[in-house]
């Protein structure tokens, strides 16, 4: 039997002679072993990329990614909640100290909801889909979110990693912290959508 190469970006297999991989176009770089050939061809996840535990984004640095998103969320949201509020808080103003503006309040809470569930959603869907394949904050950090193949994902499977994300809050965020100790440092919204954080620089 021929020697193959196989790709370490998607775990294709090559003739020998092949320079670039014929499934994803990526350089081929030295033969791998029969060895290790044979460890990528017994992975428990088919099309799964063959990558040591550190080439994985774990809970730490992926916190960070966050807390940068949401500075940056919260910045850019400022203007539209500032006048919301600014809506509700004139409405009061206008009706006197003793007009009960309760009504003002109950549509604005619920609008102020909207906006930043929206905005939230929108910004992670939209940047993850995007070729970045990261969020601003997992960009800076050298981090990016793949399919299981190292591909990158489609708006949907990111719009329902994101959403998959309230079922790791409801879990007491134990479903984030599940990145700290998984195999493939996944949380439980990874696990869901199929999805992997990869290092972009190890």
């Amino acid at each position: 039997m021929d020697n193959v190469i196989y790709c370490s970006k998607c775990g294709a297999q090559n003739t020998s002679g092949a320079s670039f991989c014929q499934r994803c176009g990526a350089s081929l770089g030295p033969v791998i072993s029969p060895v290790a050939a044979a460890g990528a061809a017994a992975s428990p996840y088919p099309g799964a990329v063959p990558a040591a535990s550190s080439a994985y984004g774990g809970f730490w640095i992926r916190f960070v990614a966050f807390v940068i998103d949401g500075i940056i969320i919260s910045v850019v949201l400022w203007p539209a909640m500032a006048t919301l509020v600014g809506i509700w808080g004139w409405g009061t103003f206008h009706g006197g100290l003793e007009n009960d503006n309760t009504w003002g309040y109950m549509a604005v809470f619920p609008a102020l909801r909207a906006v930043t569930a929206g905005a939230g959603w929108l910004y992670e869907a939209l940047l993850l889909s995007s070729p970045w394949q990261a969020t601003v904050g997992k960009k800076l950090l050298g981090l990016k979110v793949t399919d299981e193949s190292g591909n990158r994902i489609s708006f949907a499977r990111a719009t329902g990693r994101h959403f998959a994300k309230y079922i790791s809050f409801l879990t007491l965020c134990i479903g984030f912290i599940m990145a700290a100790f998984t195999e493939r440092k996944r949380a439980l919204h990874d696990i869901i959508a199929g999805t992997l954080v990869m290092k972009e620089r190890i």
